[in-house]
């Protein structure tokens, strides 16, 4: 049974919290990749930042509904609204990345990594040992190892 060791992208390219917006779509550009783990400078995993970040800071704001009940004025939606702000004005990798994130280990069997992908709709997946990050799994990574699984 292969495990994410096996399929696993080795040589993983990564960004620092503080890099910026621009530095980020340069990197992803550059090597054809849709996200990176977000890295402290002893490359322990900190975030991950996909182009779903980037492409969320140019969409449209929705201002919530406002509605007055006797002399109170009610806001309906408005807890998303500070965040998609703060989205929307980044200029830094830290303010756009996800911090919770969902990882496996090297020994995840690739089972259990194509049901992650699915049920959490999830599209790369940061390989962790001791919290470092030692390798990624993408949605190619997995069809690739299927297909290797099969045979």
């Amino acid at each position: 049974m292969l495990t994410a060791k096996d399929f696993m992208t080795k040589e993983v390219i990564t960004i620092k919290p503080e890099a910026t917006i621009e530095e980020l779509a340069r990197l992803l550009m550059k090597h054809k990749i849709s996200g990176v783990p977000v890295v402290d400078d002893k490359n322990k995993l900190w975030g991950i930042v996909t182009e779903n970040d980037l492409i969320s800071q140019n969409k449209r704001l929705h201002i919530p509904t406002v509605i007055r009940l006797f002399d109170a004025f009610i806001v309906l939606g408005s807890g998303k609204m500070e965040v998609e702000l703060k989205k929307m004005a980044a200029t830094t990798v830290k303010e756009v990345c996800t911090s919770k994130i969902v990882s496996i280990t090297e020994d995840t069997p690739l089972q259990e990594v194509a049901t992650i992908m699915s049920e959490k709709k999830i599209h790369l997946l940061p390989v962790l040992r001791n919290n470092i990050v030692v390798g990624i799994v993408g949605k190619a990574d997995i069809v690739d190892a299927m297909s290797r699984d099969a045979s």
